[in-house]
């Protein structure tokens, strides 16, 4: 009784005469190698690689803190209270079930940790040390005065 394995059956590893081709199904990521299947399927050989994807995310990712660092810090420190007034009205639309993208809370999470991150820097550069941060930290917190974030200004000035 004859057996046929699965590669001498596979229509991506066979060759014309049917014979089995030891060609890898896999590179290091886990991608599957574009030989015979570019052919069959032109979009896959166009369709990005992870690292390729991550570095241009890291770019990004640099860019904006470069961005970041360029700010004076009472801008830096406007912007995350506006951030985190953001983060309210997205807790407050997930909690009355209305449509918002998910994406948005952990998108402005991530900006804030930065803000923060780039003003502790500036704190380390200065000598100020982690207790004294902290009631520093605190007497901003308490004179922060609350206004609506700028998505809330921009519907009042078109009504």
């Amino acid at each position: 009784m004859a057996t046929m394995s699965l590669a001498a059956a596979s229509p991506l590893t066979s060759t014309a005469r049917g014979l089995a081709v030891s060609t890898p199904r896999t590179s290091f990521l886990g991608l599957r190698a574009l030989g015979a299947s570019a052919a069959r399927f032109p979009g896959l050989a166009a369709a990005p690689r992870r690292g390729e994807a991550a570095v241009v995310r890291m770019a990004k990712r640099e860019q904006e803190l470069e961005e970041i660092r360029a700010m004076e810090t009472e801008k830096l420190e406007e912007e995350v209270v506006d951030l985190k007034g953001e983060l309210f009205l997205l807790r407050l639309k997930r909690s009355a079930r209305q449509e918002f993208k998910s994406s948005e809370f952990g998108r402005m999470r991530k900006r804030v940790a930065r803000l923060l991150t780039v003003r502790r820097e500036r704190e380390i550069e200065q000598g100020i040390n982690k207790r004294l941060s902290r009631k520093l930290d605190r007497k901003w917190k308490l004179g922060i005065v609350v206004r609506p974030p700028p998505s809330m200004r921009e519907k009042k000035e078109e009504e």
